[in-house]
């Protein structure tokens, strides 16, 4: 059985710069997840429900899936986050996306869903069965339960030859770790999806590659949002020399290397109920 894990520390906090670094990570992601959602059996017309909504990108893009005659329904529990979220989904034009400042436990039943989805949450929470199974409560006989989650093993072991790659993985990853968030989740959603009474799931692995100063700027920029609480923790920096001058060192630690880099593998895992 999957233990409950203690609770963790939003590390990455809600701040307008997380904010906007969340928003640059969706839009090298969004490809894979809308990939991940069409297979799933997301489409027209369905009812979805986004758990952690955050600044708004997984909804936006459930919302394009399932067009005009579809809704989607987000759930967030930081009202600084739901703010800019509406505020961005109104700019974009949708009026069939609305958000909740709630926690899955908190969602009224109403009308059934015919998907939950989420993207990175389930890794924060310190027990996923349990709110995999409370949200079970909410999706329609048949629907579809989608989530995408990270591993950081592949991330961790390939870099070696980029040292200050390496070290600004390594030291995100530890700060991640330490504030009790669970980055192999992506593996553990088989386990967790049946141990919460779904049928086993559809599971698929992809893995974001590139070499551009945008790509790079990636892990600089979680770095970025992680650093109050590393040096909350009092993890090591030395490693990283001058922070003013780090994402100038590692877009050109890249680019002398005449190779491509990864972002965290997202582990993808689909059932219907």
């Amino acid at each position: 059985m999957t233990a409950s894990r203690p609770i963790c520390h939003y590390a990455l906090g809600n701040t307008d710069a997380e904010h906007q670094r969340l928003i640059r990570q969706a839009a090298y992601l969004a490809p894979i997840t809308e990939q991940f959602f069409r297979e799933a059996g997301i489409g027209r017309g369905q009812r979805v429900l986004d758990l952690g909504s955050g600044a708004g990108d997984v909804a936006m893009l459930a919302a394009r899936l399932v067009g005009p005659s579809g809704e989607v329904v987000g759930i967030e529990r930081d009202a600084h986050s739901i703010t800019r979220a509406r505020t961005r989904v109104a700019h974009a034009g949708f009026d069939n996306v609305s958000f909740l400042q709630c926690d899955a436990s908190q969602v009224e039943a109403g009308a059934p869903f015919d998907a939950v989805v989420g993207r990175f949450i389930l890794m924060f929470l310190p027990d996923p069965v349990a709110v995999l199974r409370a949200l079970c409560q909410l999706v329609r006989p048949g629907g579809v339960v989608a989530f995408q989650e990270v591993s950081w093993a592949h991330f961790l072991q390939r870099w070696e030859h980029l040292p200050l790659w390496s070290a600004t993985g390594h030291l995100a990853y530890e700060t991640l770790h330490r504030s009790g968030a669970d980055l192999e989740m992506g593996f553990a959603l088989y386990r967790a999806f049946q141990e919460a009474g779904l049928p086993a799931p559809v599971v698929k692995m992809e893995v974001p590659l590139g070499s551009d100063a945008q790509f790079v700027r990636l892990i600089y920029d979680l770095l970025c949002s992680l650093l109050p609480e590393a040096k909350r923790l009092g993890l090591p920096l030395h490693a990283l020399g001058d922070s003013s001058t780090l994402l100038e060192r590692l877009q050109a630690e890249v680019a002398a290397s005449n190779s491509v880099v990864s972002w965290m593998a997202l582990v993808g895992a689909w059932t219907r109920k």
